[in-house]
C-alpha cells in the first residue's frame, strides 16, 4: 500500500514539473528557432500548425491574426470609451529571440483594462513590415505590447503601426543595447529602467477585434488594440531591428489570416463624427 501510494506521489510530482516547464498557451513561444518566416520552408508560417500538436490553431484556428483593417468591414464606434493604461516605468531585459528583439518588462505594475479585466504588461517586441495592414497596406513596422492576466491564461495585445520618419524615442534609447546584443541569437541585456511612457498612445481612436497570436502556439480569443495614429521610425532603426537577428529572412511578419466572420470595430469619440 506504500509503495502504491509513492508511485501516486511521483506521478503528481512529475505532473506537476512538466506543469511548470510548460508556458501557459497564453504565451509566445520563447525558442523561436522551430518556426521561420520563410513562405516556401517546412517550418513557414503555411506550416506552423503541422510542426507540433499544441500548434494547431496556427491552421484550424478561425479567428488568426493578423488581419486586413479594410473601411468596408469596421464599424464605427464610440461606447468602447478610451484606453484604460496604467503604465509605470520598470526594471527590463532586451531579449534577441531569433526571430525578432523582444523587451520584457520585470515588474508587474503597467497594466491594461478592458471590460474589467485587468491585463498586465509583460513586454514588447517588433515586426517589419506591419503584419496588419490598413486597406491592404502594409507600413513599415509593427510595434506589439503583449499584456497577459495576472494567472497568464489570457493574452491582449496593444498594436502600434510606424512608417520611415523621425526616430522612435524608444528605440533611440535602446541604440547602444541593440548593438550589444546584434551579435547573437538568444542573447540578453539588462537595460535598466524603461518608462512604457516614452511611447506615446493615442488611447481615443483605436480598431479593436478578437485575434490570436501572431506566432505559435497562435492562441485564438485575444484582444486586439491597433491604435490608429501612425508613429515614425527612422530606417535605420528598423535595420537595427532586423539586422540583430539572424534568421536569413527578410521579415517576421505572418501573412494575413482570414476575417471570417469577425467585427472590427473602430472607436471614435463622437466629437470626431461629425
Amino acid at each position: 500500500m506504500a509503495k502504491f501510494a509513492l508511485q501516486i506521489l511521483i506521478c503528481c510530482l512529475s505532473a506537476a514539473i512538466v506543469m511548470l516547464s510548460c508556458p501557459a498557451m497564453s504565451q509566445e513561444v520563447e525558442d523561436e528557432s522551430e518556426f521561420s518566416y520563410d513562405v516556401e520552408s517546412e517550418t513557414g508560417p503555411l506550416h506552423w500548425g503541422d510542426i507540433k500538436p499544441e500548434w494547431h490553431s496556427c491552421k484550424n484556428g478561425s479567428m488568426q491574426s493578423p488581419i486586413d483593417l479594410l473601411n468596408e468591414r469596421v464599424q464605427i464606434v464610440s461606447h468602447l470609451g478610451a484606453l484604460q493604461m496604467n503604465y509605470k516605468p520598470s526594471n527590463a531585459t532586451l531579449k534577441n529571440r531569433g526571430h525578432d528583439i523582444m523587451l520584457e518588462l520585470h515588474d508587474n505594475s503597467s497594466y491594461l483594462q478592458i471590460n474589467g479585466t485587468k491585463y498586465v504588461l509583460k513586454q514588447f517586441h517588433w515586426h517589419s513590415p506591419s503584419e496588419h495592414t490598413i486597406e491592404g497596406r502594409r507600413l513599415d513596422l509593427e510595434l506589439h505590447m503583449v499584456h497577459e492576466t495576472p494567472s497568464g491564461s489570457q493574452a491582449a495585445v496593444i498594436g502600434m503601426l510606424f512608417k520611415t520618419g523621425r526616430p522612435d524615442p524608444l528605440l533611440s534609447s535602446l541604440t547602444n543595447h541593440l548593438e550589444a546584443i546584434s551579435n547573437s541569437t538568444e542573447a540578453e541585456i539588462a537595460v535598466g529602467v524603461i518608462d512604457p511612457g516614452l511611447i506615446r498612445i493615442g488611447r481615443t481612436q483605436y480598431y479593436r477585434y478578437n485575434g490570436s497570436l501572431t506566432t505559435p502556439p497562435c492562441t485564438e480569443n485575444v484582444p486586439w488594440t491597433i491604435v490608429r495614429e501612425v508613429r515614425s521610425v527612422s530606417k535605420e532603426q528598423i535595420e537595427l531591428l532586423r539586422g540583430s537577428v539572424h534568421d536569413d529572412s527578410d521579415t517576421n511578419a505572418r501573412p494575413l489570416q482570414p476575417i471570417n466572420n469577425r467585427i472590427v470595430k473602430f472607436n471614435k469619440p463622437q466629437e470626431y463624427q461629425h
